[in-house]
């Protein structure tokens, strides 16, 4: 069974996690277009983080922060190889948009990989069924041919 549990970032469990997330997205587009967050980011003030657990084994994490216009930008969504395909990045997803809702955000939005990076073909397969929908550069973003903007208004109509 899959519960989510807020966590501190820096917890030792979940640095393989985070790493791999890093690397991945280090791996998948350049330098100037990968905006993925470590541990001191995850910690930064306002962040909320959470992980997946079965048991004591991490699954995977996620985590938002909130933006100066209202909206909560998703950080660091990540599931490990094992827990791939099972239903765990939805639920941390769900989990998000619930934390986010009763913040007060208007919307969660997100940047990933455009169609240039394969490697996140499945993320941006998972953003579409949840109903987020593209569009322009979030706060703090400009355009970029490797980055995917979306958007998943939150409250009465989500």
């Amino acid at each position: 069974m899959i519960t989510i549990r807020q966590v501190d970032p820096a917890d030792p469990k979940l640095q393989p996690l985070i790493e791999a997330n890093r690397a991945h997205s280090a791996g998948a587009t350049s330098s100037e277009s990968d905006h993925t967050f470590g541990v001191d980011d995850l910690r930064r003030d306002g962040v909320r983080f959470w992980a997946a657990f079965d048991g004591d084994a991490v699954l995977g994490c996620g985590g938002f922060k909130p933006l100066p216009d209202g909206t909560a930008e998703v950080k660091s969504v990540f599931v490990n190889q094992a827990a791939r395909g099972k239903g765990c990045a939805r639920k941390i997803m769900d989990h998000l948009a619930v934390e986010a809702s009763s913040d007060g955000h208007s919307a969660l939005v997100l940047e990933t990989g455009s169609e240039l990076c394969p490697e996140y073909d499945a993320a941006r397969k998972l953003y579409d069924n949840l109903g987020y929908a593209s569009c322009p550069p979030i706060y703090g973003y400009q355009q970029d041919p490797n980055s995917l903007f979306m958007r998943l208004t939150l409250g009465a109509n989500s």
